[in-house]
């Protein structure tokens, strides 16, 4: 498959290897150059995390210590 460089710098992903990677538009990529080849690696978003789902973690199953205990 080939794509060309556009005036502006962009490149167009062919559709079969978008559908092929689930790749929707709005995807952000890092760029890895490796000799005279890039690479493109989607960038994974990360879910945020709540104080309510870490509480707990530690497996402590103890009573109740105030900070000054700690």
């Amino acid at each position: 498959m080939k794509t060309t460089l556009s005036s502006k710098g962009q490149i167009v992903i062919p559709r079969q290897i978008r559908l092929n990677h689930g790749w929707k538009p709005g995807i952000s990529f890092t760029i890895i150059e490796e000799g005279d080849a890039i690479v493109l690696k989607p960038t994974l978003a990360r879910k945020t995390t709540t104080i309510e789902e870490v509480i707990g973690c530690a497996g402590y199953t103890g009573p109740a210590v105030s900070l000054a205990d700690i």
